[in-house]
């Protein structure tokens, strides 16, 4: 039986717990269900991609392809290779967004036994979430959510992202005090800054498999670091430029206390379930 905490969004000692697509070790990542299992798992909040379908309806997607987390190859064969943003809204809401991740399994914890039955049949036929209903979950739950805003594949290249993202947050009256906005695009994170001041951004830096990340002239009050690049000394030098520091993507036990002890506020981790129980 799954024993459901509340979380807090805004521990005032402790280290942030963020679940990165949701509990992504434990059901499809970028989902209802694997946000949802997050809440109940007790994690502070959860982090999310950001993407858009052809006809500018805003939604949950990392990939620029659907083949990996989704059946398009089964309902669109001959569209594998054209990006998400080639698809209508409709389109993608007729693809099953969970079955892959019973096959694909990929961290491990369904051949550990511990994806229940029942929670492995409920994600059969799981859908690619509307950005809106996820707000709506956090918004009502008090809770908090970083959004990814992640440079869009064509058509949608020069989709203006930012100020659609920032109108549907005014529509569902999303508190600033609960979310953050992440991007790799910096260019994204100015025109956030000069539309809406109020709101959190960090600023996203380590390209994954880039072996490298530039902190640039400290231009922004938050950064959120790949860990893989990331040392206590560069953790230092930020905090001592007046910077808070996130790290993604903290998986290691180890690796989670050791950065706790450098000072981060924020953990992006698959496995929340882990740093909830170390009760860092």
């Amino acid at each position: 039986m799954t024993v459901t905490t509340i979380p807090s969004k805004a521990p005032p000692s402790a280290l942030y717990n963020i679940a990165h697509r949701g509990a992504r070790s434990l059901a499809p990542e970028n989902t209802m269900a694997a946000i949802e299992k997050a809440w109940q798992l007790g994690a502070h909040g959860v982090e999310v991609d950001v993407s858009v379908s052809v006809d500018g309806e805003l939604i949950l997607f990392h990939d620029d392809l659907l083949t990996r987390t989704t059946d398009v190859d089964e309902k669109f064969p001959d569209r594998v290779d054209q990006p998400i943003t080639t698809f209508t809204l409709e389109e993608l809401r007729s693809l099953d967004a969970g079955t892959w991740f019973i096959e694909a399994d990929p961290l491990g914890e369904v051949s550990e036994g511990n994806v229940s039955l029942s929670e492995q049949s409920a994600m059969q036929g799981i859908q690619i979430p509307l950005l809106e209903e996820v707000l709506f979950f956090v918004k009502t739950k008090d809770w908090f959510i970083n959004l990814e805003l992640k440079a869009l594949p064509p058509p949608h290249n020069n989709f203006p992202v930012v100020e659609h993202v920032l109108q549907l947050l005014e529509r569902v009256q999303m508190p600033s005090t609960n979310l953050a906005i992440s991007s790799f695009k910096f260019n994204y994170l100015r025109k956030i800054q000069s539309l809406n001041s109020d709101l959190e951004i960090n600023a996203l830096i380590g390209v994954p498999y880039s072996g490298k990340q530039d902190w640039g002239d400290y231009e922004f009050k938050i950064y959120n670091a790949n860990s893989a690049y990331t040392d206590e000394n560069q953790i230092q030098q930020a905090l001592a430029r007046g910077c808070r520091v996130n790290l993604f993507t903290v998986n290691d036990p180890n690796e989670m206390i050791r950065f706790r002890q450098a000072g981060v506020d924020k953990l992006i981790t698959d496995y929340p379930q882990i740093l909830k129980d170390l009760d860092l």
